[in-house]
């Protein structure tokens, strides 16, 4: 996809000439793709009929509780249910940590990424998650043409978050996660800023 274009919609220099001396703006211009750096999907990224980012509420991406699942992509690319069992997710924004983003703005970030097996999701779903993220550039197997985990999570109004980084940073539970995109109505992927908060 390509990059963002930032630039001047109105330059500081250009601002001189409008207002009083001394004082000046800059106003930014930006034309990018929605899936630009980390950003967060809602049903409507996949459903036509789901909720798009006007509609999806505060409670499902601010100051959720959090933890983080660890799985090495030197060890393993599939994630399977197999590594969510041992935690309590419901409720929770459950991200993904596997140092994938050490490869970020590398050709090597694009292929053979990790990613959430068909299972992991619908054992996501059934235990009550709220959010899913992955420092990764896609959830799926983008191997394929099929996104069983953008169909099961989103279908089920779970928030996915992608392109994370700086999780190794995070310990196991005991912070918040917020991801918060703006209020756009058809809209189903923005830019996020996302935080966490140690307690």
């Amino acid at each position: 996809m390509p990059a963002p274009i930032i630039c001047d919609y109105l330059s500081r220099e250009k601002s001189r000439e409008l207002y009083a001396e001394g004082t000046e703006f800059q106003i930014g211009k930006i034309e990018m793709v929605a899936n630009t750096g980390t950003y967060l999907d809602c049903p409507f990224h996949r459903y036509a009929d789901g909720k798009d980012l006007s509609q999806i509420t505060p409670e499902q991406f601010a100051e959720l509780d959090a933890l983080v699942i660890r799985v090495p992509y030197e060890k393993q690319l599939a994630i399977d249910e197999t590594f969510f069992r041992a935690r309590d997710v419901r409720g929770k924004a459950v991200l993904v940590h596997t140092g994938w983003d050490a490869h970020w703005n590398t050709p090597n970030y694009f292929s053979s990424h990790p990613f959430l097996t068909e299972d992991a999701a619908v054992y996501l779903r059934e235990q009550g998650a709220v959010l899913v993220g992955i420092d990764s550039h896609n959830i799926d197997n983008t191997q394929g043409k099929t996104r069983p985990t953008h169909t099961t999570l989103l279908g089920a109004n779970i928030l996915i978050v992608e392109h994370l980084c700086n999780l190794g940073n995070l310990p196991a539970n005991g912070f918040t996660f917020s991801a918060i995109p703006p209020k756009f109505q058809g809209v189903g992927t923005f830019p996020v800023r996302a935080l966490a908060r140690i307690e």
